[in-house]
């Protein structure tokens, strides 16, 4: 399975319609679900967590918890609903997550966390992965980054997905949390150096081609959040520029393909804003894109949208203008 670029793990969004509707602009890049919490996959409605349409794959489910047996439970679910790989969140820094002792606050139990691992592994044939962060609160040394992952790999974990940032449990909110502490790259092309057999991949602020091509010379993979979310078609110039792709298709014909999967998913009782709050910067940067956005936001993305718009959005399209040109600017 490829590595080299993915789509992070990210709350509210990287649901199955955002993964649906990036695959239409991308065939190579890795996605990631939404973390999901193993209770709720050992105890929940297991088809309306984990259930993807089989276009979006590679997928991985990006699995919350401290419980060596529910993360096996849910490992091994994971894997029967035909995920790629399964990735343990060890990053997440919200103070809710942190009172039910998951995420980035498992950095402070590294014994715990490769045991978690270590059960994980044993269950399935699938890659076992984690997302961590550098560091937590105070602890923010490259000696006690370098220990804590030292100790993971000793349950034959093979890729480490690594935040450049430290996390702050409980000062910052999640938002703070991806701006305020400071990004420190070199922790990662240290750890690269240092584990040289291993899959290390880097997260945190990228959001260009160029940055990624930097980033691919020091480590084995990128991983891109926010600015894959907010312009999408950011991904039709990964697609070129990093994996020499130019069967990319245009901003319009992505929702032209995109109509059939609305039309299904509206079948079986999805809302339409489900899906098409997705899209609201696949027009980024381009003539018309402002009325590509009051339209969505007007008749598409609130919570009783009229279906029968659907039928209508080429039309809108052309009328507005919205520029119909394949990577310029993203």
């Amino acid at each position: 399975m490829n590595r080299k670029v993915s789509v992070a793990p990210m709350m509210d969004c990287t649901d199955r319609h955002e993964r649906y509707f990036l695959r239409l602009i991308s065939k190579n890049i890795l996605l990631y679900t939404e973390m999901i919490v193993d209770e709720a996959i050992s105890r929940g409605d297991k088809k309306k967590l984990l259930e993807f349409n089989i276009n979006e794959k590679p997928v991985a489910l990006q699995i919350g918890g401290s419980s060596p047996k529910l993360l096996a439970e849910a490992t091994r679910i994971g894997e029967d609903f035909g995920y790629d790989e399964i990735n343990l969140n060890l990053g997440c820094p919200s103070r809710k997550v942190e009172k039910n002792k998951f995420g980035a606050c498992l950095m402070k139990e590294p014994n715990l966390v490769a045991d978690c691992l270590s059960k994980m592994q044993a269950i399935t044939k699938l890659p076992v992965t984690i997302k961590t962060r550098i560091g937590y609160d105070n602890v923010e040394d490259y000696e006690s980054f370098y220990k804590f992952i030292s100790i993971l790999k000793t349950t034959g974990i093979k890729t480490f997905i690594i935040h450049a940032r430290k996390a702050m449990l409980g000062k910052f909110t999640p938002k703070q949390n991806l701006n305020i502490p400071p990004l420190k790259y070199d922790y990662v092309y240290n750890l690269k150096k240092d584990f040289p057999n291993e899959e290390i991949i880097i997260n945190g602020g990228i959001s260009s081609p160029s940055e990624i091509i930097s980033h691919l010379d020091k480590v084995d993979g990128v991983m891109i959040g926010r600015a894959a979310y907010h312009t999408p078609y950011l991904l039709a110039e990964i697609e070129k520029q990093i994996f020499r792709n130019e069967n990319i298709p245009s901003r319009q014909e992505i929702i032209e393909n995109l109509i059939p999967y609305v039309k299904e998913e509206l079948k079986i009782g999805t809302k339409l804003n489900q899906i098409m709050r997705h899209t609201l910067g696949l027009f980024h940067g381009q003539t018309g894109s402002s009325h590509w956005k009051r339209y969505l936001s007007e008749n598409m993305c609130v919570r009783n949208a009229d279906i029968q718009k659907i039928d209508h959005i080429m039309d809108k399209i052309k009328y507005n203008n919205v520029d119909r040109t394949v990577g310029q600017s993203v």
